[in-house]
């Protein structure tokens, strides 16, 4: 069984308007790719804002705690912060400039921080991110640079580790700042991780949203949970009473050709939408549209003994809704509706449905 028509995709809303203003930065230079790239780029520019917002944040803690000493690192965290906001710039390049431009940068900048404070500081945590964010900005596309790069992010944690043992730190910092670093470097790491997995689960339930409706908007409900359930399952019924309806609109094709493709769609699209309306007020199912033919049904999917009531009652109804649209569109057409009740097989085959 089929029940013709389509389901569009929609487009992405922007996904961080929760930043308010600061959430079109995100958009920056997305535009012009295909769909799954376009996710895949605001996240990047997304990571490259909040990686601005925290380095500067630093900064301001190193300036804090003493501005002379620890000037360089100043100059570095905001020089860092920089780069990383001009990176929307080289998705000019590629779609993947931006996020190698992120990971170098980042990578270099945290094995720094590491040498400098030691790794009590506990900076080299921030490598561990990598294993989850390479998949998110380098996508499945590119699978083996994500890869690569996890393992970059691997050997240099482990590297900070035994190569920056806080007798080696190039800093004397006080036990507050490094406490500070650590906690900071804790939350952040489990807060981006938590955020990549949640997107992840969020972009898949979507997905899985948008099939379900164009399952259901080509198949009767019962049907389409049927296939979810048991997708290799061949779907043959027999039903010993139901009840069929078909329509066509009189004078349509001759009516089309004056009116051409566009208000001939517009038409047919007001039309067949409020055919659906009434169906769904009366449990009759759709079952397919063939330009101006409607085909529905009722007992088929769902047994029901009122199934030739509940089709009259929305034929009934067919007449005085088309003369309605008509006048809406100012076009002058009538309905022919006609049903038939008895046995009825039904099932999906092929590639297609019948």
């Amino acid at each position: 069984m089929s029940q013709d028509g389509s389901v569009a995709a929609p487009c992405d809303a922007p996904l961080f308007t929760w930043l308010g203003p600061l959430g079109r930065f995100a958009e920056l230079g997305t535009s012009g790719y295909p769909r799954p790239v376009r996710r895949r780029l605001t996240i990047i520019n997304a990571m490259a804002l909040l990686i601005a917002v925290f380095s500067v944040i630093y900064a301001g803690v190193f300036f804090y705690y003493d501005m002379h000493l620890y000037r360089h690192l100043i100059m570095l965290n905001l020089l860092l912060a920089v780069i990383v906001l001009l990176v929307p710039l080289a998705h000019r390049i590629n779609d993947i400039a931006a996020a190698l431009v992120i990971t170098a940068a980042e990578y270099t900048a945290l094995f720094v921080f590491v040498w400098a404070f030691g790794r009590n500081s506990g900076i080299q945590i921030n490598y561990i991110i990598a294993a989850a964010v390479a998949f998110a900005i380098y996508g499945l596309t590119h699978v083996r640079l994500a890869v690569a790069l996890a393992t970059v992010g691997l050997a240099l944690h482990l590297a900070a580790w035994f190569l920056f043992p806080p007798e080696r730190a190039h800093f004397a910092a006080e036990p507050s700042l490094l406490d500070n670093l650590y906690v900071s470097s804790a939350v952040t790491t489990f807060c981006i991780i938590a955020l990549i997995v949640g997107y992840a689960f969020t972009v898949a339930d979507a997905a899985r949203a948008e099939a379900d409706a164009l399952l259901t908007n080509i198949l009767p409900e019962a049907i389409a949970e049927r296939l979810k359930e048991r997708p290799d399952a061949r779907v043959a019924d027999s039903v010993e009473q139901a009840s069929v309806m078909f329509s066509d609109l009189v004078g349509f094709t001759e009516l089309s050709k004056r009116l051409g493709a566009a208000r001939t769609v517009a038409l047919l699209d007001h039309i067949v939408t409020e055919f659906d309306r009434l169906a769904a007020r009366h449990g009759v199912e759709k079952i397919k549209t063939i330009g101006d033919g409607y085909m529905a049904v009722t007992g088929v999917s769902v047994p029901r003994s009122d199934h030739l009531p509940c089709l009259a009652r929305m034929a009934l109804g067919l007449p005085d809704l088309v003369e309605r649209l008509s006048a809406a569109h100012g076009v002058n057409l009538r309905v022919r509706v006609g049903i038939a009740i008895g046995p009825v097989m039904a099932g999906v085959i092929g590639t297609g449905t019948s």
